[in-house]
């Protein structure tokens, strides 16, 4: 896999070409010595049980892995903590209001956009919301469900962070 820093062939302060590799995860200008660190992008993945133990699933309406089964979620915008993000995007993708978002772990991954490889750090969140009866695919969801738990299968989610982050949360739904 090309490394992402490799698109980056011109000093995003001064123009100039000399804009070499300083180390695996940075560039450095030898005109102006402006240095950039490519780090990974933060994104949210929500996680949303109702009362007969069924987790909200969504299907992609896009790609990346169009088509296959996903949890709400996505990057966090600039300014926003990552409880207001995964807030604002189960608003957008289901229309449900979060009303409390419990940070429970994060996993690194690759997320193909616009032809680029962006490292993302994701973090899952347990969220309970006000109305679990109104929601509905909105924005890049086609479609959004109740599966019950015992009946999950991780193989049909279509990115690998999700299908880790639910191999881990499916355990500790076992644990309790």
């Amino acid at each position: 896999m090309e490394h992402p820093l490799s698109l980056f062939r011109f000093c995003p302060k001064c123009g100039s070409p000399r804009f070499e590799a300083h180390n695996f995860k940075s560039k450095k200008c030898a005109d102006c010595g402006f240095t950039y660190y490519f780090n990974p992008s933060s994104a949210t993945v929500a996680l949303i049980v109702n009362g007969q133990d069924e987790l909200l699933v969504c299907r992609r309406a896009k790609d990346p892995a169009k088509g296959t089964l996903d949890l709400p979620g996505g990057f966090i915008d600039m300014d926003e903590t990552g409880e207001e993000g995964v807030a604002r995007e189960v608003k957008e993708e289901t229309g449900m209001e979060v009303v409390k978002a419990e940070y429970l772990f994060s996993l690194p991954n690759i997320y193909l956009y616009s032809g680029l490889n962006v490292h993302t750090l994701d973090m899952f969140f347990r969220c309970t919301v006000r109305d679990l009866s109104h929601y509905r695919g909105m924005d890049d969801v086609a479609d959004a469900f109740f599966v019950p738990l015992k009946e999950i299968r991780v193989e049909d989610f279509g990115l690998r962070s999700v299908r880790e982050g639910l191999k881990r949360f499916l355990s500790m739904a076992q644990a309790r």
